[in-house]
C-alpha cells in the first residue's frame, strides 16, 4: 500500500476517535469463571479484571450447559469438526437436516434451512427474491444485515422505500404508492430492534400486507428478522411472532447464536420458498454450513427451550429484565420503553457514553457504548442485556455501579 493511502486511513481513524465513535481495541475474554458467593458467572479479560457480563446476547444463559457441550462433542466425534464442503456437494449431515425439521415444526412452518449466520441468512434470501419487477419496503431502523442485503440485491432507488420506524400508516402509504409500479413487493422488518429493545407491530403488518397483496400480480412477501426475539421473549420463546400472534409472516429469519447460545443462522418458510432458496441463494450455495457439532448443540438448545425448563428460564429472564428496568429507571436513567431483556440507556453524547462504559468496566461491569452509525445521531446508548443466568446480586451490584457512574457524569442526580 502507498504511504498516501495509509495516511488517509489513519486520518479517518483519527476522526472516529475525535468524534467518540472509535470502537477501539477489542476486549479479549480469556476465561469464564463459575458462579460464586451469590454472583453468577464472570468473564476474565486479557488485561486482568473479572467482570459481570451485561453485554451478552446469551439470553437464556445456556451457552455453557453441559448438555449442549456433550451434544456438540458427540456429533463432532462422529462427523468431525467441520463439514468439509458446502451443502449441495457433501456438506449436508444428519444433524443439519434434523435441526431444520425441528426449527420448521417449532415455528409452525413447512420447511427451514440453516445458514452460517443470521447476517448471511438475511443477505442470502433477499437477493434471490428481488427482480426488476420488485419494490422493497424497509423499516428505517432495520439491522445492518437487512440494509446490506437490499444494497446487494441491486434495487434501484426508485424501487426502494423506507418507512418511519414502526409506522404502519407510513408503510401503508408506501404500499399504495407501489400499486401499478411493481408485480411483487417485499416488506422487511426486524422483529426486535436490537439497539432499542422494542418490537415491530407484526400483526398489523401482516394484516395490512394481506389486505393489499391481491393488488400485485405476485403479491406481497413479508420477512421478519427476529434474531433477538426468538428464545428471549414470548410465552414459549417464539419471539415477536408469538407476542404479536403473527404466524402469518411469510419468512422468519433468526440466529442460533443469541438465546440458543450456539452459532449460525436459519430461516423458516413454505416448502417451495425454501427449495427455491436452496437452489438460488449464494450465501447458502457457496458457503460451508455450521458444523454438525454446532447443529447438534443447537438442536439440544431448542429442545430445552421447548420444554417446561425452557418456560422456567423465560420466566426468570422476564423477571430479571423487569427488575433491572425498574431499578435503573428508579435511579434516573432514561430508557426506551419495552419488555425485552435489551434495556437501552439513552445517553445522547458519544464521548460521554464511551466514558460511562469505561468507568463501568473499571467497576466490574462489562457493557458497550453504541454510537452512530450503529444508532442514530444523538441517541448514543449504553445497551444493557439481561440474562436468565444473572442473579439478583449481579443486578443489584450493577445498579450501584450505574448509579455511581451516572452521578459522576451528570447523567443522573
Amino acid at each position: 500500500m502507498t504511504n498516501s493511502l495509509i495516511s488517509i486511513l489513519a486520518g479517518k481513524l483519527s476522526v472516529l476517535k475525535e468524534e467518540g465513535r472509535l470502537k477501539g481495541k477489542e476486549k479479549i475474554i480469556t476465561d469464564v469463571l463459575p458462579p460464586r458467593d451469590g454472583f453468577g458467572s464472570k468473564v476474565r479479560i486479557s488485561d486482568g479484571p473479572t467482570l459481570l457480563n451485561f453485554a451478552s446476547n446469551s439470553y437464556l444463559g445456556i451457552a455453557k450447559d453441559m448438555r449442549l457441550i456433550d451434544a456438540e462433542h458427540e456429533a463432532s466425534m462422529k462427523y468431525g469438526v467441520g463439514p468439509g464442503a458446502v451443502r449441495f456437494i457433501s456438506g449436508s449431515q444428519k444433524p443439519h437436516t434434523d435441526l431444520e425439521k425441528r426449527l420448521a415444526s417449532f415455528f409452525r412452518k413447512e420447511s427451514s434451512m440453516i445458514f452460517s449466520s443470521a447476517y448471511a441468512a438475511n443477505c442470502g434470501i433477499i437477493l434471490p427474491l428481488v427482480n426488476e419487477n420488485t419494490i422493497v419496503i424497509s423499516d428505517e431502523l432495520n439491522h445492518n444485515s437487512i440494509i446490506m442485503a437490499i444494497r446487494l440485491s441491486g434495487v434501484p432507488r426508485e424501487r426502494k422505500k423506507i418507512y418511519g420506524h414502526c409506522n404502519v400508516r407510513r408503510l401503508k402509504q408506501c404500499i399504495t404508492e407501489s400499486i401499478g409500479n411493481a408485480k411483487r413487493v417485499l416488506v422487511v422488518t426486524d422483529g426486535i430492534f436490537s439497539m432499542r429493545g422494542n418490537y415491530a407491530p407484526l400483526k398489523e403488518i401482516v394484516d395490512l400486507c394481506g389486505e393489499y397483496s391481491p393488488k400485485f400480480e405476485e403479491g406481497i412477501i413479508t420477512v421478519v428478522d427476529d434474531s433477538h426475539g426468538i428464545g428471549a421473549f414470548g410465552k414459549t420463546g417464539r419471539g415477536t411472532v408469538e407476542i404479536c400472534d403473527a404466524y402469518g409472516i411469510d419468512i422468519i429469519t433468526g440466529t442460533l447464536g443469541k438465546a440458543f447460545g450456539v452459532d449460525g443462522g436459519f430461516i423458516v418458510s413454505d416448502k417451495t420458498v425454501v427449495e427455491y432458496l436452496r437452489e438460488t441463494s449464494p450465501f447458502y450455495i457457496y458457503s460451508n454450513p455450521v458444523s454438525a457439532g454446532v447443529a447438534s448443540a443447537s438442536l439440544k438448545a431448542l429442545e430445552i427451550l421447548d420444554s417446561s425448563e425452557g418456560q422456567s428460564l423465560l420466566e426468570k429472564l422476564k423477571g430479571n429484565a423487569e427488575y433491572f428496568r425498574s431499578k435503573i429507571e428508579g435511579i434516573g436513567y432514561r430508557t426506551i420503553e419495552g419488555i425485552h431483556p435489551i434495556v437501552p440507556l439513552v445517553i445522547g453524547d458519544p464521548k460521554k457514553a464511551k466514558r460511562i462504559a469505561s468507568q463501568l468496566y473499571e467497576n466490574g461491569i462489562l457493557v458497550i457504548a453504541l454510537t452512530f452509525p450503529v444508532v442514530p445521531r444523538g441517541q448514543d446508548t449504553i445497551r444493557v442485556q439481561i440474562s436468565a443466568s444473572q442473579t439478583r446480586k449481579d443486578i443489584d451490584y450493577a445498579i450501584e455501579a450505574f448509579e455511581k457512574t451516572g452521578k459522576e457524569e451528570g447523567i443522573i442526580n
